[in-house]
């Protein structure tokens, strides 16, 4: 299915300084594998010319179940081939600026935290397995060389990005304008999610030189393909307040991109 516009109109639930939902970085059991190898012991006894080996008893090898992506019939969940494909390309969606996505040595929020991803983090590898668990998709992925599991709920795949500052202020109905730049990413935020479940989460922090920045994901578009869409807002500083210069919007993909559309 083609991506709808990236103005849909979509409801709002403002998640700006949020933690990552069920995978927040603060909520962390460790679990530490350890893999015991016993090898076996020969003696060797020689007497009058014959030489006699005796082995003792036969060693037993302990190896608890497995937390890398291998060995996918020992992790927890059910595999599903529901998912990335294996080499595709993803980003980090729909994760606040001041937290990270938590890569896990195995599915679930409770698995051990190998590495905090950060939030607008665009390079990771799909490794092509997904385990279902129950309300949540798990997906392997490389990141920077580390195997690891994320959630799949802040995965998504970023297809093109265009300027649709004329779009936003013909539905705004007028250029607007706000006392800071988190005021304004937020109002442009909000006419892109509309009415609908939509969440909004700041995922990089305003800053101003000679434009004021910020940029906010929302996420959670009622279609099968369109994710929602990564919004780049530029303010122009005014009499203490911004005025909006220009949006840039990147369209978040569910199941992948052809040509820089969703598919």
């Amino acid at each position: 299915m083609r991506s709808r516009p990236a103005l849909a109109v979509l409801a709002v639930s403002v998640l700006v300084l949020g933690a990552c939902g069920e995978d927040a970085a603060s909520s962390t059991t460790t679990t530490t594998v350890l893999e015991t190898t016993t090898s076996s012991l020969a003696t060797t006894t020689t007497a009058s010319l014959a030489t006699t080996t005796s082995t003792p008893a036969a060693t037993t090898t302990s190896t608890p179940a497995t937390t890398s992506t291998s060995g996918s019939s020992e992790l927890p969940g059910e595999p599903t081939v529901f998912g990335p494909v294996a080499g595709d390309t993803l980003a980090v969606v729909g994760v606040a600026h001041d937290d990270v996505l938590n890569l896990r040595a195995a599915p679930g929020a409770d698995q051990e935290i190998l590495e905090g991803i950060p939030p607008t983090y665009e390079a990771l590898t799909a490794l092509g397995q997904t385990r279902e668990l129950p309300g949540s998709l798990w997906i392997g992925v490389d990141y920077e060389g580390i195997e690891g599991w994320v959630n799949l709920s802040f995965i998504g795949y970023l297809g093109d990005t265009t300027d649709i500052t004329n779009t936003v202020s013909e539905q705004l109905g007028g250029t607007p304008g706000a006392e800071t730049m988190l005021e304004l990413g937020l109002l442009v935020a909000e006419g892109i999610a509309g009415d609908s479940s939509a969440d909004i989460v700041m995922s990089v922090a305003p800053t101003v030189g000679d434009l004021g920045e910020v940029t906010l994901d929302v996420t959670g578009f009622e279609d099968d393909s369109v994710r929602g869409s990564r919004l780049h807002v530029f303010g122009q500083p005014i009499d203490e307040a911004f005025l909006l210069a220009s949006v840039e919007g990147t369209v978040i993909c569910a199941r992948g991109v052809d040509d820089g559309a969703c598919v």
